[in-house]
This record gives structure tokens, sequence and C-alpha cells, in this order.
């Protein structure tokens, strides 16, 4: 697990598969919401053909310009206006915050987001290690966990939030169809 690093795939090549067959369904969805509790984004997580890995389909609207850090935290709570309820990242390997991290990183350490000048973005990751099924990369260990924006970019390295701010949007990840 230590020498694997998450990949950013661009967004036009989620929807192909590289094989011709059909890429899987999303199998968990999250609706973002801002401090108002007004829903900003959404957000995919499909498994990979393989399933070794989960997509993450991320789309956002209305947030302040710029570039936002975006970590999965440790609990499936959004309460606004702080997103605290979320906890801390999702870290079942108990590594260190941080891509650049040579000791590696926590799991739910994602790439930073940039919305265009009216706030919007959308973004595909896919994240080695997570998956939707039973294992120690879950999404769904007891608890839960949620998709966090936050207010300032992350600066990949520092433990154990990457100095990114605040939280400004938040989702609770879900199961398709519960």
């Amino acid at each position: 697990m230590s020498g694997r690093h998450l990949l950013w795939i661009p967004v036009l090549l989620v929807a192909a598969s590289v094989s011709g067959q059909p890429q899987p369904k999303p199998e968990a969805t999250a609706k973002l919401i801002n401090a108002a509790g007004i829903q900003v984004g959404t957000a995919t997580f499909t498994p990979t053909i393989r399933g070794d890995a989960v997509t993450i389909m991320l789309k956002v609207t209305n947030l302040p310009v710029g570039v936002h850090a975006v970590h999965i935290h440790a609990v499936g709570k959004c309460d606004p206006p702080d997103f605290t309820s979320a906890g801390g990242h999702f870290n079942p390997t108990m590594k260190q915050h941080g891509q650049e991290n040579p000791n590696g990183h926590h799991l739910g350490d994602l790439p930073n987001l940039e919305t265009d000048s009216r706030g919007v973005a959308t973004i595909a990751y896919t994240v080695p290690d997570l998956t939707i099924g039973p294992g120690p990369g879950s999404l769904f260990h007891p608890g839960g966990t949620a998709i966090v924006i936050h207010a300032q970019p992350d600066d990949n390295k520092t433990d154990p939030s990457g100095n990114a701010g605040a939280r400004i949007a938040c989702g609770v990840i879900e199961k398709q169809g519960s």
C-alpha cells in the first residue's frame, strides 16, 4: 500500500472504458451542503472494474472561487455550520497527512479542487485501496464517512490536515438505494 499513490483522471476519461466494456454504475453518493444547509454539489463513488479502487466524481457549484482541499472524513455526519461532526480525515492505515509525505498519506487525502470564476468545478479522482465493500479501506465502516471541502488548498504535507482551513461543504457518503 505504501507505494501506491492517488491518481487523477481527467473527467472525459471517466465515461469511457479502456477495454470497451461499460463502466460500473456508482454504488454510493453524497449531497454536499454548505454552512447554510443549501446543496452545493454531489459526489458519486464507483468501484473500478477490478474492485481495488474507487473513482470519485465531484461536481460543485456556488463555492468561493479558488483552490480548495477535499478530504474524506472518518464520520458520516455533516452538522452545519462547521461540519466538525465529520471527525478527522479517514485514515484506517494510521499514516500521516499529505500526498507528499514519504511515509504514506491518509486514505482520505484527495487532490485539491479549483473552482472557476462562477464557483463551479467538476473533477474525478481514482483512489487506490478505497472500497465500497468490506475491508479496512471501506467507506462504510461503523460510523460511515463524509466528503468535505475546505476553504483553503491542502499543502499536501502539514499533519494532520494540510492547513486547509475551515470546512465549507460536507456530504455524508451513502450507499445507492439506502
